[in-house]
């Protein structure tokens, strides 16, 4: 059992480009992501899992193929396992993911948007 303390605004401070997710925290065997997010990602799925996106700040639209999902801060929601989704903000989010340990950010498509997770 870890006695670290994490600071979500301090983790945060410490990310200096969008879309590169670092792990705040491990709980079982699923981690705490923190991220900026900035612009449109990628289309992708993760077959194997959900994925809950939580907002600490800004406005983030979780595009799906049949509606949008809006999210401000304070609000979560879970990308059922399977979903093709792709994030996109017109400004600056901070968020908070949840997802097995090892799932990787682009989910089934890989590509250039591949990042490996980041420690803080």
């Amino acid at each position: 059992m870890s006695d670290d303390v994490r600071n979500i605004a301090a983790a945060l401070d410490a990310i200096a480009e969008p879309w590169q997710p670092h792990r705040l925290a491990t709980v079982n065997d699923y981690d705490v992501k923190v991220v900026r997010i900035d612009g449109e990602f990628v289309w992708h799925s993760h077959p194997e899992t959900d994925e809950l996106f939580l907002v600490r700040s800004g406005h983030l639209t979780i595009q799906l193929r049949d509606r949008d999902v809006e999210l401000g801060p304070d609000d979560v929601f879970v990308v059922p396992r399977g979903v093709e989704h792709c994030p996109r903000s017109d400004g600056e989010v901070t968020a908070l993911l949840f997802e097995p340990q090892g799932t990787v950010n682009t989910g089934d498509v890989g590509g250039s948007w591949t990042e490996e997770l980041r420690e803080l």
